[in-house]
């Protein structure tokens, strides 16, 4: 467990968490929203023979998807590469061996030509198997190449009969990657089971699962998510993290990802030049079981070791992502300073305390999303942090005087009292 050692500076996670997410200059490097190449979306369609029960508004499972792709051929974005890829579609048989390499590409990702990719959606009967890991990688390999968003969708009626490759374990080997692709499921049957192991695959890649069951839910769900492709997106950009300050990736501003192990430290750089403020925050999300009570922490700290400023969080297990952050400004310079260097290199370490139990596999390491800005510092010194308190001198000044006052009031009215009583 991470104890707090700085309360102040604790204090300041909330505010920091907030405003490192604010716009990034025009000179940020990492995180900005690109445009320069289309959005692609990969519908990935479960085909295999559980799609033949009728059980969604009268039809059979197969027919409502089928009406559904095409509404949402329709609708689809002229921005937006679309393609469309099965699993369980082609091998009727029983040999498991081959039944789990049955996924192949429908329609391949690119300008979509609407009829075209109606004609092939119309083909498809329920027929095999659900080899939903195996179909994960193909659809991501589908997806290379190109800065623009990447987007699976996932509409499945089963969980995955293709172990020991987990698709859960699939979906974290992609997301760590640093590709930016993120994978949403829909499930077509309200299962336990199959909520846990299709939430698992989204929550991996920063994605979102939803149960449907009816025809009109899964029209409107999936285009939503084909939409929510062409909009304008932050896309993270990888970064490894380093052992120790000396040996971290230099930052600039914008979004980073990464991956943390179990009770593991990642360090990294920044260059701050005096009169900015370095704003920074982190979320380590948890995409596996893990124990309760957990933590994160963030710090700043000189390249002598010296720590400057801290945020930290704490978690007992009823949220997937822990978040903090910090804020340091550098003062201006001084004509007294001339001699210092105008730039100072700030390490932001950052450490978890989750852990797991046995069986629970460690690596890839837990996801790890670092914001980081550097802005224009505050121009007056009021508005920099005194000890921690900045502008709350004046309440804290105030609340002492009122308390003060008080204390003076209560005094004589208790020995107007006293000279009461002892006179009746």
């Amino acid at each position: 467990m991470i104890r707090r050692k700085r309360p102040v500076a604790g204090a300041c996670a909330l505010l920091a968490a907030l405003t490192a997410g604010l716009a990034f200059p025009a000179g940020a490097a990492a995180g900005e929203p690109t445009g320069r190449d289309a959005p692609k979306v990969n519908l990935l369609l479960d085909v295999s023979g559980s799609m033949r029960a009728e059980d969604i508004d009268g039809q059979s499972r197969m027919a409502a998807a089928k009406q559904a792709f095409n509404e949402v051929l329709d609708a689809t974005p002229e921005e937006v590469e679309l393609g469309i890829r099965t699993l369980g579609a082609n091998y009727p048989g029983d040999d498991r061996k081959e039944g789990c390499k049955d996924t192949a590409q429908l329609y391949p990702v690119g300008p979509l030509d609407r009829t075209e990719a109606k004609t092939a959606v119309a083909t498809l009967a329920p027929t095999g198997w659900t080899p939903i890991g195996p179909a994960l990688l193909k659809a991501a390999d589908d997806l290379e190449g190109g800065d623009g968003s990447k987007r699976i969708v996932l509409i499945s009626d089963g969980e995955d009969t293709c172990a020991p490759l987990d698709p859960c374990e699939v979906a974290r080997e992609i997301a760590a990657q640093g590709i930016g692709l993120t994978i949403d499921t829909l499930g077509l049957v309200p299962n336990a089971e199959l909520s846990r192991q299709l939430s698992c695959i989204a929550e991996a890649t920063g994605g979102t699962y939803t149960s449907v069951e009816h025809q009109d839910e899964l029209t409107d769900r999936v285009n939503e998510l084909v939409d929510r492709a062409a909009e304008p997106v932050v896309t993270p950009v990888a970064a490894r993290g380093a052992g120790s300050c000396d040996e971290a990736p230099v930052l600039e501003s914008g979004l980073y990802t990464d991956r943390e192990e179990f009770g593991q430290q990642r360090w990294y750089r920044v260059e701050l030049l005096s009169g900015q403020e370095l704003r920074a925050s982190v979320s380590v999300a948890a995409d596996r079981a893990v124990r309760p009570d957990h933590g994160v922490l963030l710090r700043a700290v000189t390249v002598h070791d010296r720590e400057i400023v801290r945020g930290e969080a704490t978690g007992n297990g009823r949220t997937d992502v822990l978040s903090t952050g910090l804020r340091y400004p550098k003062p201006e310079r001084d004509d007294d300073d001339s001699d210092k260097p105008a730039a100072e290199t700030v390490c932001l370490a950052v450490t978890n305390s989750f852990s797991a139990d046995s069986g629970v596999k460690t690596t890839p390491g837990l996801p790890l999303e670092l914001t980081v800005d550097v802005v224009d510092g505050p121009d007056g010194a009021d508005d920099v942090a005194s000890f921690g308190l900045g502008r709350g001198w004046w309440l804290l000044g105030a609340l002492v005087l009122t308390g003060f006052l008080a204390g003076l009031v209560w005094g004589w009215l208790s020995r107007w009292r006293v000279a009461v009583w002892r006179t009746n």
